[in-house]
């Protein structure tokens, strides 16, 4: 069969920018958050809980953004919704970098500012949130079976791409300079620094058209056959697609247990899971983590930015293995592998002894994340949930996704005050939980086409070639 794979790569790489942006803007405070606490938290006389807040505030907004991604896919469709995302990006990354505009004086630190600073954080999260779900869930939707794995995966790809370009940013902007230049200036650059890609990727959504089981959903026939064909590269190929979406869109619209509450719970515990094993404490703290180790500022950039490194590499030969191994097996032994990396900080923490032995779990941790649950949640979030209530159920899970990372990442600071012992072991153990969880209850769904898995929620047996134990829920 041959498809038009240059147009579909092409729409992969656009939504996939929508990605970038998500891992530019939850990675820039890992620069600027030494600095926040200096010119905020010091000054005012805030604890570390609002410290860990403000690290975290954006995420308020990914909570919001996932609660409306799938009321406002579902109404404006997933690319305007892409858009939506990306104004709200640029919007964030000028109004953080200078949160005095119109109401406050630059460079006199108030409660004020501070609040104004933690809203314009939650504004870029809100478009976090609508792009975390909606760019898998527009590449899922413009996608043939056989491929989509590699292609979701891509769009996590973008995201660990984007953490390496804002650690590498953020290493340039403090380079050479003195320590009060970046407490003082040297952070407002780094958001600011978002505003270029958001906008790139605002007008490139102008080039790419709407997905075709949404345009199918919407009655515009015409216009989803002509993407279909495009894609396909056969009218008739793309009619039986056609026929399958139609046949599952006609049919009253589902409420969300519809097909049970099993998909549901599994696509929940997925996202949860994806936070709860502790990634982005790593994300968003490392350069506090590599200082404690020793490190100067500079080189605790630095060593960011060989973390970034790590990430990339390890999501392109996620990259290449997803459609040949399968989702299940990459996301069980990237829990192995995670966990062997949390409790050797736990250990090393327990000595006292952390040094580049610590680095070195840090790296293996951050190697098995990026080869299993960083790009494969959200490759099975866009592939389990049936037509009728995918954009529900993808709201939700986007929201749990969100939710947890909220709590592990405001709460680090305080657990590390308490004991990195336990703070590192805990989240050793949520690895462990999270094997055993893919292990009994995750479906494997390589290589089946959306309609092929929603057949098997209708009939609740596995999907073919797949035995997984069959729980009461």
């Amino acid at each position: 069969m041959k498809r038009n794979l240059k147009y579909i790569i092409y729409l992969t790489v656009i939504a996939a920018l929508g990605g970038l942006l998500f891992g530019y803007d939850t990675a820039v405070i890992s620069g600027a958050e030494q600095s926040l606490q200096v010119y905020f938290i010091d000054v005012l006389g805030l604890s570390t809980l609002f410290h860990g807040l403000t690290v975290s505030s954006a995420l308020i907004g990914c909570i919001i953004g996932g609660l409306i991604s799938g009321i406002l896919s579902n109404r404006i469709g997933r690319r305007n919704s892409l858009m939506v995302a990306a104004g709200l990006f640029f919007i964030s990354a000028l109004l953080s970098a200078y949160p005095e505009f119109l109401f406050f004086t630059k460079d006199e630190p108030t409660l004020g500012i501070f609040v104004m600073f933690n809203i314009y954080r939650i504004l870029g999260g809100i478009g976090v949130g609508l792009a975390s779900g909606l760019g898998p869930l527009y590449i899922s939707e413009t996608s043939p079976a056989n491929i989509r794995g590699r292609l979701v995966t891509l769009n996590n790809l973008a995201i660990i791409f984007g953490t390496l370009v804002v650690y590498f940013v953020n290493w340039r902007i403090v380079a050479g300079q003195s320590t009060s230049w970046i407490h003082d200036l040297g952070w407002r650059y780094m958001f600011a620094s978002e505003a270029i890609p958001a906008l790139v990727f605002f007008l490139l959504l102008f080039l790419v058209p709407e997905t075709p089981r949404y345009l199918i959903s919407r009655n515009r026939d015409d216009e989803a056959m002509e993407t279909l064909v495009k894609i396909n590269g056969s009218k008739k190929v793309a009619q039986e697609i056609y026929d399958d979406v139609k046949r599952s869109l006609n049919v009253p619209k589902g409420k969300i247990f519809s097909y049970g509450k099993k998909v549901v719970i599994i696509g929940v515990l997925l996202a949860a899971a994806q936070q709860l094993i502790g990634i982005n404490v790593i994300l968003y703290y490392a350069p506090r983590i590599f200082a404690n180790m020793g490190a100067s500022a500079v080189d605790s950039m630095m060593q960011t930015v060989l973390l970034g490194v790590v990430n990339l590499v390890f999501v392109f030969i996620a990259l290449t293995l997803v459609d040949k191994w399968g989702r299940k097996p990459l996301l069980l032994i990237g829990s192995i592998g995670m966990a062997v990396g949390m409790f050797g900080i736990a250990a090393l923490s327990a000595q006292e002894t952390m040094g580049i032995s610590a680095l070195l779990f840090i790296l293996l941790y951050a190697a098995f994340y990026n080869l299993s649950f960083g790009p494969l949640v959200w490759v099975l979030a866009s592939e389990l949930f049936p037509n009728r209530i995918r954009g529900q159920v993808m709201a939700i899970t986007v929201v749990a996704n969100w939710s947890c990372n909220l709590l592990i990442s405001s709460t680090f600071p305080s657990l590390l005050e308490l004991s990195s012992v336990m703070t590192y072991s805990f989240y050793g153990l949520m690895c462990i939980l999270s094997f055993v969880f893919v292990w009994k209850w995750v479906p494997e769904t390589k290589g089946k086409s959306l309609e092929e898995i929603e057949k098997h929620w209708q009939s609740d047996e596995p999907v073919a070639g797949v035995r997984h134990k069959k729980i009461d829920l």
